[in-house]
């Protein structure tokens, strides 16, 4: 990619758990200043790629090379974190510190990076809550709060719009478009073919292998969904971007089933 640096790179990559293989052979480079999107059916192996790429799953075989010192964060689904945790916004962000003291008060250069980054999302009048108040949309952006506290250059994402509505939806990926047009990569996992990856620069469809990978109007093909959801689709064109309207529902799973194998 002309003008860009390589973050990382997967090469060859194939793992899974126990005896079966979640991903085989996968082939996937992200570079500075990226925004990727990758979809695929539940237990295709999304979410296992992006543990990969976070460094907290090991391939068997296969190569993953990353640039010297890179920072990334990385932001699990909401619905798999135990938010009646007895703390406020400001503590649950603060437990992300990578530098610093440990003990168990913030130094005051601490509660000034914490408010800064509660400021940039604009949830600074929300510190003291408790996380159990919070609202979907509000959860995402603690979360997206303790990831930018360590100030990643790479920020991976497992379905950041999943159980939102549309608002929210619109609302997390407008913050996620101004963090990445601000020089952040951002790699994320989606279910949502039309709300969310048509609107993305890159796309990659993956069911344990990728399947394809470019601009939307590249791989939100028919021959390329149908191969990687394994049902026939219908693909429109809409305002210059492609829509897919035939098959999504019976090929779009319950992102929940996918939270052990994707």
């Amino acid at each position: 990619m002309t003008g860009r640096h390589e973050l990382l790179a997967l090469t060859g990559v194939t793992c899974g758990y126990v005896d079966e293989a979640v991903l085989v052979g996968v082939d996937l480079t992200i570079h500075d200043r990226e925004f990727v999107g990758i979809v695929g059916p539940s237990g295709a192996g999304k979410t296992t790629a992006l543990r990969v790429l976070a460094g907290s799953m090991h391939p068997a075989r296969g190569r993953v090379a990353r640039r010297p010192g890179l920072r990334m964060a990385y932001v699990p689904q909401v619905e798999t974190i135990n938010w009646s945790f007895p703390v406020t916004v400001f503590e649950c962000v603060l437990m992300a510190r990578v530098t610093g003291r440990r003990l168990p008060w913030a130094s005051r250069a601490e509660r000034a990076q914490v408010a800064d980054v509660l400021a940039r999302l604009d949830i600074g009048d929300l510190a003291d809550r408790h996380i159990r108040e919070l609202s979907g949309g509000q959860q995402q952006r603690v979360f997206i709060a303790r990831a930018l506290l360590g100030e990643p250059q790479l920020l991976l994402m497992d379905e950041p719009t999943s159980g939102v509505d549309v608002r929210l939806r619109h609302e997390i990926m407008h913050l996620l478009d101004d963090l990445n047009s601000r020089g952040m990569a951002i790699v994320l996992t989606t279910h949502d073919l039309n709300g969310i990856a048509a609107h993305l620069p890159r796309i990659v469809c993956l069911n344990r292998s990728v399947i394809g990978d470019g601009a939307p109007h590249e791989v939100l093909n028919a021959d390329v969904l149908e191969r990687t959801y394994g049902a026939s689709m219908q693909v429109l064109e809409h305002g210059g971007m492609p829509v897919v309207v035939d098959g999504y529902r019976r090929a779009h799973a319950p992102h929940h089933a996918e939270s052990h194998h994707a």
